[in-house]
């Protein structure tokens, strides 16, 4: 299959859970290998507020991180990234230079939201 991974039943498509987050705090991570922000996203009353760090300084700056509606994977087990615990995968495409553009509804959603 040219570039695509191969084919996956639905049923595995469903075990991911893709939730939509707000970002509540975004901090500077000086001990991350790579450029990274320290991220707190809310998902709801259901889920809470997870932790998570991402290598998206080059597009975004804290301020305009705060309040942005982001989509994130809620369900793989927590990762340790230095010295911080990730808690939830924040999902974004690379652009043409390799700088990570992240993955946000159009309109508002709820937060909590699973993608489908």
């Amino acid at each position: 299959m040219s570039d695509l991974e191969s084919e996956i039943a639905f049923q595995d498509f469903l075990k991911v859970d893709i939730r939509v987050g707000k970002i509540v705090e975004a901090e500077e991570f000086p001990e991350a290998r790579k450029p990274a922000y320290k991220l707190k996203i809310d998902f709801g009353d259901d889920i809470g507020i997870k932790k998570s760090s991402a290598q998206i300084t080059v597009l975004y700056t804290r301020e305009e991180l705060v309040g942005k509606r982001i989509a994130a994977v809620v369900n793989f087990p927590p990762r340790q990234i230095g010295p911080v615990m990730s808690e939830v995968l924040v999902l974004g495409f690379s652009d043409a230079n390799g700088a990570i553009s992240l993955i946000s509804p159009d309109h508002e959603v709820p937060i909590g939201g699973r993608l489908h």
